[in-house]
């Protein structure tokens, strides 16, 4: 239970507002008076108040009261009061997930379904407000509880002196240092005795949870609605390789967006993946690379029966999400498990407007950066599992050849703390983040220069019957009217105004709008965005965004190339020579462009005269873009390609039955995106 005791000064006590939802106004009157005068005359951390509602209005209260932490549902004495208390359980869960739900009825007549549906079960003619308002009080102190951070507090404070590692000895080395001392300062006290190893045993295991951090992780499945929850340290990348070796560990056919993070294509290569890509869309205006047609990704599952998992990213970096449910129902009737990268989407569960996500839609594997959009450290992570065919022990086994041993102990912390903070405070904050939204594309539209792009905006013509949403907290900014460029826009409003966007394209910025944000971050963003607009214009250089080459074809597993004997050969090279030497040839690494981040070529991929030109567009001038995947030599920019005759092409064995496999098309090609001047 929080310590009222030490508050802060300007710091509010708690305050949580539980509601009697009942149409008997004889015994809502009778209960609301009791259990407030109960609450009055017992140790209250939580500031529990009680107040009843009307069945009709309190769905309303929901959206209203971001306080509300609990509801006491009356079944009433008349038929059909357990199947209505149920139904408007249900319709209430889809308001507010989070909020403990208790059912009050008469007598015993309940089902183990109705059962499971509810923390707790008072009878109607209860006389002892006491004990209600204690189990009240212990479910939502159970939700509120951080048993990891908590357990890491106590033992910092116990001042243990440390004879193991890490080496700083809780900040000793620093601390007095004449050279060093200074950053011991900047840091602070905690970063260094929070930093503590797997020698204290009271502080758990993560690879081996039996106490406090496997308390924590069945909370956080609690709080988001999966099965098992497991954390991580190591980042949703480390979160996707373990999955997909989870299910395809030696070899097997997976079903990928072709922008999926980078991460999923190393796993692809370390497990000896069988890819089939999907291609991504693109806005022509924006040069937004946005989801997958359903139609592409249907058609992959037909003609891929022997696919074993479908991976697919939502939302996007942009804030594009899948309607996931028709997409896993058929995944499913055809055997294929389902991941969902939702690295960018953490922050779905907590209100309505987000929902559904993507494990409310069935999703077998769920992988969250929860540092994105929550307030977790960098690199603080989650797996979601609601697999009905998990196997736990396999799972721990990947979990352990791809987790650090030395976890860091702090970011274990902030994973408990923002579960916590989602689940007591989540609707709350993000309803204030949504009315920031909608201020702050008020005012960019108002400039008349700046636009924030809307849905409509966003969505690229294949997706339009998709049933494509879109996170608001992500705001797209369209700056083409002002003449500067995207890069130039970014570097203004950190130069002049001391602000940092998340992203660009070459006529775009993007923001977040988290937790963190707030009112007065708010003002600076808008005024800049106001002072910027008096700006005289300039005539953007009318420019297309470019297109990602067609993918071409693998001519071999992307392991074999990334293994084979290779050479280094030159991209540039005069242009022709370079078209001369890499036509044709494999190239043994995946080559990367950021922004956006999605492959021109992977391990294995055929290299075209397309990929090449395209390449070296993206290395001339003076903002040449960042392009990972490229090797280096005097500066000089080489592709790693496969030496002739290293990997014989259509030589790809598939796991089971060994037999030779074909050269692998990217899946959902557009016939107005095939000609290569357009994609050039």
């Amino acid at each position: 239970m929080p310590d009222l005791g030490n508050l802060r000064e300007g710091q509010q006590p708690l305050e949580c507002h539980v509601a009697l939802v009942s149409a008997d106004r004889q015994l809502s009157q009778d209960w609301i008076k009791a259990l407030n005068n109960t609450a009055a005359q017992h140790e209250n951390p939580f500031g529990l108040r009680f107040s009843a509602v009307l069945p009709s209005a309190a769905e309303r209260l929901l959206l209203k009261d971001d306080k509300l932490q609990a509801l006491i549902v009356d079944a009433g004495v008349e038929a059909p009061g357990l199947a209505a208390a149920e139904e408007l359980a249900d319709r209430l869960h889809l308001v507010r997930a989070q909020l403990n739900v208790f059912l009050v009825a008469l007598g015993c007549d309940i089902s183990v379904s109705l059962r499971q549906r509810f923390d707790e079960l008072f009878d109607r003619r209860e006389g002892n407000f006491n004990h209600m308002f204690r189990l009240v009080q212990a479910f939502i102190a159970k939700r509120a509880s951080t048993p990891f951070a908590d357990t890491l507090r106590d033992y910092v404070f116990s001042a243990r002196d440390a004879w193991h590692t890490p080496g700083h000895s809780g900040g000793d080395s620093l601390r007095n240092s004449p050279w060093v001392g200074d950053f011991y300062r900047f840091m602070g006290e905690h970063v260094f005795n929070t930093d503590l190893s797997v020698s204290v045993q009271v502080l758990d295991s993560l690879l081996e949870p039996h106490s406090v951090i496997q308390a924590s992780q069945d909370l956080a499945a609690q709080t988001f609605g999966a099965r098992q929850t497991f954390f991580l340290t190591n980042g949703t990348s480390t979160a996707n390789k373990v999955v997909i070796q989870q299910i395809l560990g030696g070899g097997g056919k997976i079903i990928v967006d072709q922008a999926c993070h980078k991460s999923v294509h190393h796993a692809i290569v370390m497990n000896r993946c069988e890819p089939i890509y999907l291609k991504c869309t693109l806005h022509p205006d924006f040069g937004i690379y946005g989801p997958v047609r359903r139609e592409d990704i249907e058609r992959a599952l037909e003609e891929n029966r022997d696919a074993r998992l479908l991976v697919l990213t939502s939302c996007t970096y942009d804030g594009l999400r899948y309607d996931l449910r028709p997409i896993i129902e058929r995944a499913h009737a055809l055997g294929v498990k389902v991941l969902v990268d939702e690295a960018w989407y953490a922050h779905g569960y907590f209100h309505p407007l987000l929902r559904p996500t993507a494990l409310e839609c069935g999703a077998d594997y769920v992988t969250q950066s929860t540092h994105k959009t929550l307030s977790a450290f960098s690199q603080a992570s989650m797996i979601h599992v609601q697999d009905p065919d998990f196997d736990e022990f396999r799972f721990r086994e990947n979990l352990n050849m791809h987790a650090s041993t030395s976890p860091q102990y702090a970011m274990i912390a902030s994973l408990d703390v923002a579960r916590k903070q989602a689940a007591m405070e989540g609707y709350g904050r993000l309803e204030r983040s949504l009315q920031m939204v909608e201020t702050l594309r008020r005012a960019v539209d108002q400039t008349g220069v700046f636009r924030a792009l809307t849905r409509e905006d966003l969505i690229p013509a294949p997706l339009t019957s998709d049933g494509i949403r879109l996170d608001p907290t992500k705001v797209t900014i369209d700056i083409s009217a002002s003449g500067f460029t995207g890069k130039e826009m970014q570097i203004k409003l950190f130069d002049q105004y001391g602000i940092q966007v998340e992203k660009t394209t070459y006529n775009t910025v993007s923001v977040l709008v988290t937790l963190g944000s707030t009112e007065s971050k708010l003002l600076r963003l808008v005024h800049a965005f106001k002072q910027l607009a008096q700006y005289p214009r300039r005539r953007l250089h009318a420019t297309s965004p470019r297109r990602l080459p067609e993918f071409t074809r693998l001519k071999c597993l992307p392991a074999d190339a990334y293994f084979a004997a290779t050479e280094e050969l030159a991209l540039m090279d005069n242009g022709v020579q370079a078209e001369k030497n890499l036509v044709g040839r494999i190239s043994a690494d995946e080559i990367v462009p950021y922004p956006p981040g999605i492959p021109v070529l992977v391990p294995g991929q055929e290299i075209s005269a397309q990929i090449i030109q395209f390449l070296q567009q993206l290395l001339q001038g003076q903002n040449a873009t960042e392009i990972h995947g490229l090797i280096f030599r005097s500066d000089e920019p080489m592709l790693r390609v496969v030496r002739e005759q290293s990997v014989q092409p259509g030589q790809r064995e598939h796991e089971e039955g060994k037999q030779p496999g074909k050269a692998v098309k990217v899946a959902g090609e557009y016939p107005e995106e095939t000609d290569q001047k357009k994609a050039v």
